[in-house]
């Protein structure tokens, strides 16, 4: 059940009318089962995988819980990491790491067959939040079974985040929601602007990444460029249009989530790139990894080595294959450049007076996003051939005319027309947003500007949005 489908429409009526008319005593009853069947709308049987690791992380918070022995405490953590990695490696990297040792050794090695678990990923992340928490001491452990579950298994967050930590979301299950106006309009709102991001934009663009990216000996440079700039908005109205419908569908109910992203295109640094973008799988890294490493309080040489590991980590999380491993191990090479040429860079501003002026800013901003640009070509390539045929041309200067930029990428020149004016419109939004947000609230305040929003919006999705066609981007991982 996708969030831009007809399907799941009805069923958020059906779960929000119902849910305000229960007492609060059953309505995590009604919000698990609504979960567990929006999950088991794609492979039902995958559902036992999820209980599976739900009792087990529910357990092991109950058995950390209940001692105070530290060997004890550590062996309930290993076993919910064990139990919680096992299924990932199982699912997600067995067949990853066999096809590289067959192509190592020469020699064939078993592999699985069978569809990824939908999310397991951010599932399993979730819930080693939990358990991490409650072994350092920072969340309490969880008693009621049930809410510990919807915790896991939440329907708006359940396939593709935010990743939650305990602290945040478990105390909001125990606590009464009232349906309120205030709720209503911020949830419908993001809502809103999150399927205008995923079904105007995102999935208006899918066509053209697809056509290029299948077959990039197929056309001129100028052309893999522009795909490549195409696929570095998709992903960005996909991932986050589906964070704002997340965070929209449990604000109406009154459940707050985390911000996931803040205009990341507008960083002046990878490093802040990645403090804007997926902030909460950056932060798990960040807390969970990169912290127990050593963090900041080491040497250069152990920073560099830490966040090294931390984006490999990183970019195995998103995928089991080599382009994934590559664009992790090229955000590493960007942040460690960056911070070792941190402080060579600021006395050359200063020497130059160039620190803090708009044309540094700009350069900074237009530097960022190209790289950014060239680690999504390994990021979405369909091999690493491919991907290194993209870089190598698609910054050579070709001539092209306009039909090559719509009908010769699976676009006609209307769409190609009105895809680019929403583009312009969502950086002109994320700019002031970033920028000048004050500005917005003002104008927001006024009802007559915010119903012109809404009609338009809604306009755009009815007329020209790509309905229940294409799933979510971040459902792979």
């Amino acid at each position: 059940m996708l969030f831009n489908s007809f399907q799941f429409f009805i069923f958020y009526i059906i779960v929000v009318i119902t849910f305000f008319s229960l007492p609060q005593r059953y309505r995590w009853m009604l919000l698990l089962c609504a979960s567990i069947y929006f999950y088991m709308c794609w492979i039902p049987k995958y559902i036992v995988f999820l209980i599976f690791m739900i009792l087990v992380d529910y357990f092991c918070g109950l058995g950390m819980g209940e001692t105070k022995s530290q060997p004890i405490r550590r062996f309930f953590l290993a076993l919910s990491f064990v139990s919680n990695v096992g299924l990932l490696i199982i699912f997600k990297y067995f067949n990853f790491f066999s096809n590289t040792a067959s192509t190592l050794l020469g020699h064939s090695f078993f592999v699985l067959h069978y569809v990824l678990p939908l999310g397991i990923s951010f599932h399993v992340f979730q819930s080693l939040s939990y358990t991490i928490e409650v072994y350092c001491r920072r969340a309490e452990p969880e008693k009621h079974l049930g809410i510990f579950a919807l915790y896991v298994m939440f329907f708006p967050q359940l396939v593709a985040g935010p990743i939650e930590r305990p602290q945040n979301l478990l105390p909001q299950f125990h606590e009464e929601r009232k349906f309120t106006y205030e709720n209503f309009r911020i949830g419908a709102q993001l809502m809103l602007w999150g399927l205008i991001k995923k079904i105007c934009i995102a999935d208006m663009l899918s066509y053209p990444v697809k056509q290029v990216y299948s077959s990039p000996q197929n056309y001129p440079g100028p052309v893999l460029l522009l795909a490549s700039i195409y696929f570095t908005i998709q992903i960005y109205c996909d991932f986050s249009g589906y964070t704002d419908i997340a965070r929209g569908a449990a604000k109406i109910m009154g459940y707050d989530l985390i911000l996931n992203f803040r205009q990341p295109y507008f960083s002046r640094s990878i490093k802040e790139f990645w403090q804007r973008w997926h902030i909460s799988l950056s932060g798990w890294f960040r807390d969970y990894v990169y912290f127990p490493l050593g963090g900041n309080r080491v040497t250069k040489l152990i920073i560099f080595r830490n966040l090294f590991i931390v984006f490999l980590l990183s970019g195995l999380w998103h995928g089991a294959a080599w382009t994934f491993v590559i664009w992790g191990a090229l955000h590493s090479m960007y942040m460690i450049v960056g911070e070792g040429t941190r402080q060579w860079r600021k006395k050359l501003l200063v020497k130059f007076s160039l620190e803090n002026s708009y044309w540094h800013h700009a350069f900074q901003i237009f530097v960022t996003f190209n790289l950014v640009v060239i680690g999504w070509v390994f990021f979405r390539a369909n091999s690493l051939q491919n991907a290194w045929y993209i870089l190598s041309h698609m910054y050579l200067p070709e001539k092209i005319s306009f039909s090559d930029f719509s009908y010769g990428v699976g676009l006609k020149q209307f769409q190609t027309c009105l895809v680019w004016m929403l583009v312009g419109l969502l950086f002109f939004v994320d700019y002031f947003i970033a920028n000048k947000l004050n500005k917005i609230i003002r104008f927001w305040q006024k009802k007559s500007f915010r119903w012109t929003v809404y009609i338009a919006g809604i306009y755009s999705l009815v007329f020209f949005g790509v309905w229940g066609q294409i799933q979510f981007i971040y459902f792979q991982f």
